[in-house]
């Protein structure tokens, strides 16, 4: 019987319920789960994005979470490089990229080396964009608080 490793990739910033849902799900259809954290520069240059938690805190996160057996940085653009790193054989993904080109290529790719993709639904109510769109509001665009102190003790 071959074992499944898992991996489920993101940013995990500003961990919430939709992150442990993800992680939760794909632990159920693996034996093993490896949870990919995106650097920072990575999330920089997919995304557009800088993350607010540092990633060695976001994988001291992940990696505390107990459906994860693994927190690895995630730093290849390529999802396949990532593949040849870790040696997983089932791919967890949101249900945003199912049928899209993006997904299907990925498919097609992981498909050539025998790695499954399945998708999950992501959690609606809450995501990092919206936890990230409140904290603008409460802390201002130049990232000041209400008294006009930096926010995020100073980083």
């Amino acid at each position: 019987m071959t074992v499944r490793i898992g991996y489920a990739g993101g940013v995990f910033d500003l961990f919430h319920i939709g992150h442990l849902n993800i992680l939760q799900q794909a632990r159920s259809h693996c034996d093993y789960l490896v949870a990919g954290v995106l650097s920072d520069e990575r999330c920089e240059a997919d995304k557009g994005i800088r993350p607010v938690i540092p990633l060695s805190e976001r994988l001291e996160i992940v990696g505390n979470v107990k459906c994860v057996d693994e927190a690895l940085p995630e730093v290849f653009a390529d999802k396949l490089d990532t593949w040849a790193q870790v040696g997983f054989n089932v791919y967890f993904k949101g249900d945003d990229w199912r049928g899209t080109a993006k997904g299907r290529d990925l498919e097609r790719r992981f498909g050539e080396v025998g790695v499954e993709v399945v998708y999950f639904p992501y959690t609606m109510h809450t995501s990092s964009t919206v936890l990230r769109q409140a904290l603008a509001v409460i802390t201002g665009p130049a990232g000041r608080d209400a008294t006009g102190a930096a926010a995020h003790g100073g980083r």
